[in-house]
This record gives C-alpha cells, structure tokens and sequence, in this order.
C-alpha cells in the first residue's frame, strides 16, 4: 500500500500543503498567494495568519478528495524561518496549529522542520542535487542570505557566512515594483517587464564587502530614477535584475574562495528570476563553479520541500 507524507507551510506570503509518496514522488502541490491590496508592500502577521485560517481548510480538502488521508503516515510543519533557537515568526503557527491537529485526529506521526530547510530541500529535490555539504545563496522576499550548508541528524544545519547588512533581494524588488503601480509581491510583473528592457542601459550601483551586500544604496538610487522619469520602466527593471545578479555574484565567489566549497545551491523566490538564473549561471560557470538551481516552480514558497524532509532517515 502506497503510503504518504504531508507537507504544510504558512509563510508570510503563500499557503501551502504538499502530498509526497514514499519513493519522493509527488502526488499534490496546492498553493494559494495570500491577497495584498495594491500599493501595499505586505501583511502584518496577524492579517496573514487570518488569510491562512481562511486558505488552509479549502486547500486540505483539495488533497482529502483526492487521496486517501488514512494513508498518511507522517506530517511536516514549517514551524520558523530558521533552524535556530531563537528563530520566530506568529505567521507558521497557523500550520503548526492545523498540522498538529491533522496528525493527532488521523494519529500518525509529527514532524517540524523551518521554512529555510523546506526552500533548500524542494531545490535539491527538483534539480537532483544529491549533495550534503554545499553553499547555499537563500534569497526570498525577506531574505538575502549566503549560507555553509551540512546535514546533521535528519535536519539542515546552516550557517550564515554572507548575505545582506540591510534589506533582502526580495524587498528590493518589491518596494521598486510597488512604487512602478505593481502588485505585491512584484517579483513576476517586474520580470516581465524587464524582458523589454535594453540591458546596461540603466547601470545601478553595488554595493558589496566581502560576502556581504548593502542593498539600501540600490533602492534609494533606484527610486530616484523613477521619481525622476529618468529611463523607462523595463530598462529600470532589467537595470535592478543586473544590479542585484552583479551583487550576489561577487558575494558567491567570495564565499567560495574564503570557504573552500566549489558547489552552490540557490533558492527561495527571487532564485526563480529568469535574468539571475542565467546570468549567474554563465558568470560562475565560466569560474569553474559548480551550481544548482531549483526549478523554478519549486523557488517559490511551497510545502513540497517541507514534506519531503519527512522521508529523510
């Protein structure tokens, strides 16, 4: 008999559940963005933690007509950001909430794991990445983060070695998209329109020490422009993508050239932006670098990683 692990992940921007097999073959991927009213760059915790009690139900139901829950042998939380201590975040306990109680009415076995290992594993996964011991570049709405990766104990242990000082790639994003009239998040719409832009026609300045990037000097630059009138809208876009692939490039090659680890890992939202991916791709590739990205698909926020963590022995 087919048996199941479910996935459950209520981030600040998507709820999320997930149905794996026990040969880590995907059964249900079901998602739904939570609403921000346009002009606004986000939810309060306790606005999306309502829109996840609102979501949640419909979305198990989703996967309750479809398999058959008895079949459930474990279920995964994303419970925090991070795997550490003191790592917090009201908005994953609306999963914890469902979660704990699916596992206890369909008396299977509970599991929690943080939201940035669900983001790692959902990449290794989607792109047969086998290793244990990598640098990964997490970059997401609220993110921007160079990490030394191990697995220790079933869990990932990451270590910060580089990253942002200020704001994340992801809120870089969002408050240039928001002020262009964009949805939030904007990351879909500002790639879209930057396919129209003329590249290097817009030359945003970086800002990086080390392994580490201020990205507050590109957003207040790149406000300037657009209060300005100064270029159109896709060259300011595609101008911010080279700006924030410039960045990240030079912080990645620091860190493997301090830390001795030749094969990167990249995840999280922003990872599933067409201009970064290949860019990166080619620039560290022609170094001798040896880099992974997730699909796409599974950049963005989803359960399926956080499931899959509980196959993991």
């Amino acid at each position: 008999m087919n048996k199941y692990v479910l996935g459950i992940d209520t981030s600040c921007y998507t709820t999320s559940i997930a149905i794996v097999d026990e040969k880590k073959g995907l059964l249900m991927d079901e998602r739904r963005i939570l609403d921000v009213k346009k002009g606004y760059k986000g939810l309060r915790q306790s606005d999306a933690v309502f829109h996840h009690m609102k979501n949640f139900p419909l979305l198990y139901k989703k996967i309750s007509d479809e398999i058959d829950t008895k079949k459930i042998i474990k279920v995964c939380c994303s419970n925090s950001p991070r795997n550490l201590e003191n790592s917090y975040m009201p908005v994953f306990l609306a999963g914890v909430s469902f979660g704990k109680t699916i596992a206890s009415t369909l008396k299977t076995e509970y599991e929690e794991y943080s939201h940035q290992e669900g983001h790692i594993e959902a990449a290794k996964w989607s792109c047969g990445f086998m290793d244990d011991d990598f640098i990964a570049l997490h970059i997401s709405g609220g993110t921007t983060e160079v990490l030394k990766v191990q697995r220790k104990d079933n869990r990932y242990d990451c270590q910060i070695i580089g990253g942002t000082k200020d704001i994340s790639a992801g809120q870089l994003i969002d408050r240039i998209g928001v002020m262009m009239g964009l949805k939030f998040p904007s990351g879909k719409e500002l790639d879209e329109m930057s396919q129209a832009g003329v590249y290097e026609s817009i030359k945003i300045p970086v800002s990086t020490s080390g392994t580490y990037i201020n990205f507050s000097g590109a957003e207040t630059f790149t406000k300037k422009l657009v209060e300005e009138g100064r270029g159109n809208k896709s060259d300011i876009a595609l101008g911010l993508f080279d700006c924030i692939h410039r960045s990240l490039y030079e912080v990645i090659s620091k860190a493997v050239d301090v830390h001795r680890i030749n094969k990167i890992l990249i995840a999280g939202g922003v990872a599933s932006n067409r201009f970064l991916r290949d860019n990166l791709y080619r620039k560290l590739n022609q170094k001798g670098i040896e880099i992974h990205f997730g699909k796409a698909k599974f950049c963005t926020d989803n359960a399926v990683g956080t499931a899959l963590l509980g196959l993991k022995k």
